[in-house]
């Protein structure tokens, strides 16, 4: 029988060399929501990310993806797994047009209802379709944070993890990237979201971790924490 939860991280310790970035994190995330994760610069939230995504292995502690350890996998059996990534940077192919972009990154789950294809990919984002055979390079800064996401979704997660997405783009484009990860909420992706946009995150998550050192500062739902001014100064340095 499938678990409720899409993740869960317990007692994740994770290290860069000697440098113990991960202390004893852990938390879960419901299937079908969006939970954010938020932190200073330095807190650890891509080293977490990066742990999940299976770039980092943990010292100890395991991770599980609707209940299936996963903790001790290569990235690309865990994306098998079902787990899409976007990475901070977006990381695209810069030499491979739109569309090569995309068919890199397919990949069919047997368990999609409905999978993702280039022409689904092309619907969430008309101006890729514009683009398709334009090298990704030369696309805009909001267009390859496009392609970045559509690249993931053409592995057809079950868990999307998406790090800081709204990162140097326009404030129109951000509501654009908004109303995208809202869309995927809507069709029951879950996801994990890093984001400096606090606004953004509040916007479209419904539970919060902060990291603060390495550690997990506050867990809990949006609601608690919107309008908690001492703990979002202290932990995140917002006011």
């Amino acid at each position: 029988m499938a678990t409720a939860e899409a993740l869960a991280l317990a007692g994740i310790n994770a290290l860069y060399g000697d440098s113990h970035v991960l202390h004893d994190v852990s938390f879960s995330l419901a299937s079908g929501r969006v939970l954010a994760l938020l932190g200073r610069n330095g807190a650890g939230k891509t080293t977490c990310m990066s742990t999940i995504i299976g770039f980092l292995q943990p010292r100890d502690g395991e991770i599980r993806l609707f209940g299936e350890p996963i903790h001790r996998l290569a990235p690309e059996a865990i994306s098998r797994k079902g787990v899409g990534f976007c990475p901070q940077g977006r990381r695209i192919f810069p030499t491979l047009s739109v569309r090569e972009n995309l068919i890199v990154a397919r990949q069919k789950r047997a368990e999609s209802t409905k999978p993702w294809t280039l022409e689904r990919v092309f619907d969430l984002f008309p101006k890729l379709s514009e683009r398709a055979q334009q090298q990704a390079g030369s696309l805009s800064g909001g267009e390859q944070q496009m392609l970045a996401i559509g690249r993931a979704l053409m592995g057809n997660p079950r868990l999307l993890l998406l790090d800081e997405p709204s990162e140097g783009l326009a404030p129109r484009i951000v509501a654009e990237v908004g109303q995208t990860i809202a869309r995927l909420k809507q069709e029951g992706l879950s996801i994990v979201l890093v984001e400096q946009n606090i606004k953004l995150a509040f916007g479209l998550a419904d539970d919060v971790i902060m990291l603060n050192t390495g550690r997990v500062a506050f867990t809990g739902g949006v609601e608690e924490i919107r309008n908690d001014e001492a703990m979002l100064t202290q932990h995140l340095g917002v006011f």
